[in-house]
């Protein structure tokens, strides 16, 4: 005899439509928020996504060259928001740029110099899991970058910014924030989860001990390099799955594609998500 409330295989397998889904989890749990969260996440996130494709298209047509920063502390879901915007874009023309360590060579050169190679091509669409800026934040963290190197690094930042700027080269700057307890939740399942163990580092272990010398970095950034030609997003990260869809709305909300006018869904983000830096402003993280 079958109990009303659990779900089988045989309930399961006669369903055709996520219309059938939502019936059947009403009519056999109370509480079916999560699942409906979720049908609600994945149909947004399709939506979405057909618009970044008519966006890679006009992108292509008019040689534009878009470069979008992820930016934040650890487990913030840099990777996450990446993967989300570039699932089903045609990989001949968007690319990710997430660089190691610099080698030997690369720490006697011009700090800029290996991420300037990585700058966009006309038509295409580059994506930074992280960026020249971490020696405006980790670097000095972690004392990887002296205190000439920092102070020469923030005064610089603004003027390559501004001749990339000059240059026709679009730059979107997200900062991906987080709490405190949620990282600490996220670094938890990384060290449990296998699949996501590779993710935990020896410097993952820092953020927590160094939260508020990792604020105190974050803010002298902010405060030095968000300009009215580059400007910080800030974006609350602590619903994964809420910050990857308003991650994706304000990247369509800032150019006028061919095909925009048959959108299917809102592409205003939400301000209560998604705001620009100001020094006034109280952020999560």
């Amino acid at each position: 005899m079958k109990t009303k409330n659990k779900l089988s295989s045989e309930d399961f397998s006669r369903l055709e439509t996520v219309e059938e889904l939502r019936a059947l989890i009403q009519d056999k749990s109370k509480d079916c928020n999560k699942v409906e969260k979720t049908i609600l996440y994945n149909e947004e996130l399709r939506l979405l996504q057909i618009e970044l494709v008519k966006l890679q298209q006009w992108i292509s047509k008019t040689n534009k060259r878009i470069a979008i920063i992820f930016e934040g502390r650890d487990a913030a879901g840099k990777g996450g928001n990446i993967r989300r915007f570039m699932e089903h874009l045609n990989p001949r023309s968007s690319r990710l740029v997430a660089l190691n360590k610099p080698t030997e060579v690369e720490k006697g050169q011009w700090y800029f110099q290996r991420y300037i190679k990585e700058l966009p091509n006309p038509g295409e669409i580059v994506f930074f899991d992280r960026s020249w800026y971490n020696r405006a934040v980790v670097e000095p963290v972690m004392g990887f970058c002296t205190t000439q190197q920092y102070k020469e690094f923030l005064v610089q930042v603004p003027e390559f910014e501004h001749m990339m700027y000059e240059d026709g080269v679009i730059i979107i700057k997200f900062w991906l924030s987080i709490t405190k307890d949620e990282q600490l939740d996220r670094f938890e399942e990384r060290k449990e989860n296998p699949l996501k163990r590779w993710k935990f580092s020896p410097v993952d272990k820092q953020g927590q001990i160094l939260w508020d010398k990792y604020t105190h970095y974050k803010e002298e950034m902010f405060s030095k390099t968000h300009t009215s030609y580059s400007p910080w997003i800030m974006i609350k990260t602590n619903d994964k799955q809420v910050a990857r869809l308003e991650a994706i709305r304000y990247v369509l909300s800032k150019f006028d594609y061919e095909g925009k006018e048959d959108v299917k869904t809102v592409l205003t983000p939400d301000p209560n998500v998604v705001m620009r830096y100001y020094r006034s402003n109280t952020n999560i993280d």
